[in-house]
C-alpha cells in the first residue's frame, strides 16, 4: 500500500516534468497533441487486443479447456487500459507493455510470478469451490 501512495504521488510530478521539458523541445501544443494522440492509438490497441482476447477465450470454452492464458492476457490489457486512458508519456509507455503482445508476455511472467508470490506468503488465498 505504501508503493501504491508513493506511485500515486510521484507519477503525476514526474509527468508534469516531462510535459515542461517535452514542451520546451516540440512546443506546448505539440505536447497536448501528441498526449491525445498517444490516448487514441493506446486505447484501440487496447480494444482491439481485448477483444482478440475475449474471442481467443471463448473458442477455448467452447472447447471445453479453460481460458488460463486469456485471463492473464485481459488482466494485462484492463491494467495497460487504465494506464493508457491517464494523459502521459510515461503512463502510456506502461500502457503499452501491458497492451501489445509481444512485450505483455514478459509483463505476464512477472504478474504471474508476484501472484504466486503473495499466495505463498498467504496474502492471497486461493479456494477451490
Amino acid at each position: 500500500m505504501k508503493g501504491l501512495l508513493l506511485l500515486l504521488l510521484v507519477l503525476p510530478a514526474t509527468e508534469i516534468g516531462v510535459f515542461i521539458w517535452v514542451g520546451d523541445i516540440i512546443g506546448p501544443w505539440w505536447v497536448i497533441f501528441l498526449i491525445l494522440l498517444t490516448g487514441i492509438i493506446g486505447i484501440s490497441i487496447a480494444r482491439y487486443q481485448g477483444m482478440e482476447t475475449w474471442n481467443r477465450a471463448r473458442r477455448e470454452m467452447n472447447k471445453g479447456v479453460a481460458p488460463k492464458e486469456q485471463i492473464m492476457d485481459g488482466v494485462c490489457i484492463f491494467i495497460g487500459g487504465i494506464f493508457l486512458l491517464s494523459p502521459g508519456f510515461i503512463t502510456d509507455t506502461i500502457g503499452l507493455f501491458f497492451v501489445l503482445p509481444f512485450t505483455r508476455k514478459p509483463v505476464k511472467r512477472m504478474v504471474a510470478k508476484y501472484i504466486k508470490r503473495k499466495m505463498e506468503k498467504g496474502t492471497i488465498i486461493y479456494r477451490k469451490w
